[in-house]
């Protein structure tokens, strides 16, 4: 009879070695991108397991997206666009074509209220409206050829958040949800802050489409209470998971289960995990005095205070593995968001004095964290603004020209891209479509914009529709 030697004790070529162990390194590899959800096997595992992040088309650049929303488009002439002729011809007759209009009560020149100056090693020019943000200007590229194709702000704000200026397509963060997964299984992956007004459009912006139901934005508030019934109605754990067994039970006894009672399914239990994990969330005593200062949670302004809770949720949401973050503005009595077609001057500066100092101390919050590196912070609003007025001391809307800026992953910060003519009212050079902007997105989240697609009606759907490109000069 033959006797071979132990494995162990023979002398193996490394060809040898590596086809033996192969499967053991693939498992090590696998067990180090699951993490701690490989540690057991029980239902909310195996449930996690197949929501995991997907693999990206190639290697990103971020991991996480928080979206800035300025609600009502901001004026770029009067933030990130400086227009010098504007006050040499200020209360002159416009001699240039005027594009019809919102209202059609064009006035004259309208000079910007507030300076500009020039910031950081880039030079960047960024008016008094934000002198926090003006400190951060070498971590942003800044994009002054942004175009929108509609003038109204229900159509543009479904552009801007689903690439149809229709009601109805899946949102860009219920896209980026469905292409990457989530990395936390006890939040949701794709959180919309509301800071107290809903955006011309509604929640439509912020829905999953025809995408399953579960990629759908989860709302939350900052406080005590970011979710309505957050805490348990059942003073015992097993109580409530005795009502989630009968649920699933009484959804499981149609025989062939649906995409919306599955989604249902998965958003029951999410919400049974968010239980334990929002509450602390929501928690800012353990934040010290000086992050929460830099944030303005003790500033005068409870606008202020607001927007700033906001920005400082949201840094808690990417900590803890939310893909996409996006945040509303506050409401404020007496004026409506950025949307100023009189009252310029007052309303601009009171909108800018909510978010200025919260998301300069998010960016630098993020990057003294080191999570800037990872985390995409993108600020637009759907539109501009016209370089007249609307009658005395407005401005009307403008899809021609408008300005945003992005900072963090894969950014390259201090940039300046693309021109608009000598009045901001048309971009003269390297045009950016909303279309663009999704597909750059999508390119520092690792994902083609052209392959992440979902069969609905017959054909295959993207948020970029058929359009796109990459804006690569204002990558690293």
């Amino acid at each position: 009879m033959h006797h071979h030697k132990p494995l162990l004790n023979q002398r193996l070529s490394r060809r040898e070695m590596l086809n033996i162990t192969r499967c053991g390194f693939g498992s090590l590899a696998f067990m180090g991108m699951l993490g701690s959800s490989c540690k057991s096997r029980d239902k909310q595992s195996v449930d996690f397991l197949s929501q995991l992040a997907t693999t990206p088309h190639y290697l990103p650049k971020a991991k996480n997206v928080i979206f800035l929303y300025m609600d009502g488009g901001v004026s770029q002439v009067d933030s990130f666009d400086p227009k010098p002729r504007l006050a040499k011809e200020n209360g002159m007759d416009p001699t240039f074509k005027i594009d019809a209009t919102q209202f059609n009560d064009n006035g004259k020149i309208l000079q910007s209220p507030w300076e500009f100056k020039r910031y950081g090693e880039s030079g960047m020019a960024v008016s008094e409206l934000f002198p926090h943000i003006a400190s951060c200007v070498d971590d942003l590229a800044l994009i002054r050829s942004m175009v929108s194709n509609f003038p109204e702000h229900t159509n543009a704000n479904y552009f801007l958040h689903t690439g149809s200026g229709l009601q109805g397509r899946p949102s860009m963060g219920a896209w980026i949800n469905y292409g990457l997964g989530t990395e936390n299984s006890n939040l949701p992956g794709y959180v919309v802050l509301d800071g107290g007004l809903v955006p011309p459009g509604g929640v439509d912006n912020f829905k999953n489409g025809f995408l399953p139901a579960d990629y759908q934005a989860s709302i939350m508030k900052t406080g005590e209470k970011p979710v309505a019934n957050i805490q348990p109605d059942s003073s015992m754990a097993a109580f409530q998971q005795d009502k989630l067994a009968f649920i699933q039970k009484m959804d499981e006894k149609g025989q062939a289960k649906s995409d919306e009672v599955e989604a249902a399914i998965k958003n029951y239990e999410l919400a049974y995990r968010m239980q334990s994990s929002v509450p602390e969330l929501s928690e800012f005593a353990s934040e010290t005095r000086a992050t929460q200062q830099l944030y303005g949670l003790f500033d005068e302004d409870p606008n202020t205070r607001s927007y700033g809770a906001q920005c400082l949720m949201a840094r808690r949401l990417v900590e803890r593995g939310v893909r996409f973050v996006e945040l509303t503005c506050p409401y404020q009595k007496g004026i409506d968001r950025w949307d100023q077609h009189h009252g310029l001057k007052d309303g601009h500066e009171r909108n800018a004095h909510a978010v200025d100092q919260p998301i300069a101390g998010l960016l630098k919050d993020l990057k003294s964290r080191g999570l800037l590196e990872e985390t995409l912070v993108v600020w637009s609003g759907e539109f501009g603004r016209t370089p007249f007025a609307q009658g005395k001391d407005g401005r009307d809307h403008n899809p021609s020209a408008f300005s945003m800026w992005m900072a963090g992953a894969g950014i390259k910060g201090g940039t300046i891209y693309g021109r608009t003519d000598e009045y901001g009212y048309r971009v003269e050079e390297n045009p950016v479509s909303i279309h663009d902007l999704h597909a750059t997105i999508l390119h520092l989240l690792g994902v083609d914009h052209k392959q992440l697609t979902y069969h609905f009606g017959g054909r295959d759907f993207r948020l970029t529709d058929v359009h796109g490109r990459v804006i690569k000069d204002v990558l690293v």
